[in-house]
C-alpha cells in the first residue's frame, strides 16, 4: 500500500470519530510544556496516538500524546499535544506521521511550536519567537527513500518553508497582546544531549537564533504536501556556555508553564485573524 494511501486511510479513521459535518483546516504541533493549549479547547474530544493507526507513543515529559479536536472561538483546529521525536529511536517517517495526517485530514495550514533553547544571547527565558527559517542539522530528512508524486515534489523548494503572510499575522496578534515578537532561525540538531558550549558558538557562526530537537522534519513534510507552515518557539533557557550555569528538562518545562498564558492568548488570537 502506497504511503497516500495509508495516510487517506488514517484520516478516514480520526474524521469517523469527529462529529459530523467537522472540518478542521488548521493543526496545531503543541511542544514541549505547551500542550495545554488543547486542554482549553471547546467541544474537545481527544483521541490517544496508541488509539491512531501509525502513530507512536510520545514518551517525553510535557507530551500528553493525543491528537485533539475541538474549537477555538469559532476556529475548529486538530491539535498533536505533544510529539514523538527522532532522539527516541523513531524514523523520521514516522516522526512526521502525526503531520502527515493532518494534512490529510483536511488541514491546510499548520502551527508549528517547540521549546528551544536560546543561541542568541539577547533572547530572554520565556520569550516566544517567530520562525524565519531553519538550519537542517539532524543529518536526514522525512523526503529520503522512495517518491510519491501524489504527496508532494521530490526536490521542494524551501524558500518560504515559514508562510511570510502566517509570519506578518502572528506579529500584528503579539501587538495587540502588546508583545513584541521577534524572528529567528531555529536549528535543528539530533540530541537528546543538549549542545556544548563549543557546538553553540558554531550554530552562532551558522546564523541560528534558537536550537532544538524537533520541528525541522514536520516542517519539510508539511511544505511536501502543501500545507502552509507558522513556526513559534518558547525560549525556555539559553544554550549551553552563555550563562554559567547547567541545562536540564526541567528548566525547559518550567518555563514552559511559566509562560502558557501568554502562549495560549497569542495562539488564540493568531487563529481569530488567520
Amino acid at each position: 500500500m502506497t504511503l497516500r494511501k495509508q495516510l487517506d486511510r488514517s484520516a478516514l479513521e480520526i474524521r469517523g470519530r469527529l462529529p459530523a459535518g467537522a472540518a478542521p483546516r488548521i493543526g496545531l504541533v503543541l511542544g514541549s510544556g505547551l500542550g495545554g493549549f488543547a486542554d482549553r479547547l471547546s467541544d474537545r474530544i481527544a483521541l490517544p496516538y496508541g488509539e491512531l493507526a501509525g502513530f507512536a507513543a510520545s514518551r517525553v515529559e510535557g507530551h500528553a500524546g493525543n491528537l485533539v479536536y475541538g474549537r477555538s472561538g469559532r476556529t475548529e483546529v486538530m491539535a498533536l499535544q505533544g510529539r514523538v521525536h527522532y532522539y527516541e529511536g523513531h524514523d523520521l517517517p514516522t516522526v512526521v506521521w502525526p503531520v502527515r495526517t493532518l494534512i490529510a485530514s483536511g488541514c491546510t495550514t499548520l502551527i508549528i511550536t517547540n521549546a528551544a533553547g536560546g543561541v542568541d544571547p539577547t533572547l530572554r527565558p520565556g520569550e516566544l519567537v517567530i520562525l524565519s527559517d531553519h538550519l537542517n542539522l539532524l543529518g536526514g530528512s522525512p523526503l529520503r527513500g522512495p517518491h510519491e508524486e501524489q504527496l508532494g515534489l521530490r526536490f521542494l523548494d524551501l524558500s518560504d518553508a515559514y508562510d511570510p503572510d502566517l509570519r506578518v499575522a502572528a506579529r500584528q496578534a503579539g501587538t495587540q497582546l502588546g508583545l513584541t515578537l521577534r524572528e529567528g532561525v531555529y536549528a535543528a540538531l539530533s540530541g537528546p544531549t543538549y549542545e556544548t558550549p563549543a557546538e553553540v558558538r558554531m550554530l552562532r557562526t551558522l546564523g541560528a537564533d534558537l536550537v532544538g530537537m524537533s520541528t525541522v522534519p514536520e516542517v519539510i513534510a508539511a511544505r511536501h504536501m502543501g500545507a502552509r507552515v507558522l513556526g513559534i518557539s518558547c525560549v525556555t533557557n539559553l544554550a549551553a556556555g552563555i550563562l554559567p550555569q547547567k541545562l536540564s528538562h526541567a528548566e525547559v518545562t518550567e518555563t514552559a508553564a511559566r509562560v502558557r498564558e501568554t502562549f495560549v492568548a497569542l495562539l488564540t488570537r493568531i487563529l481569530e485573524t488567520i
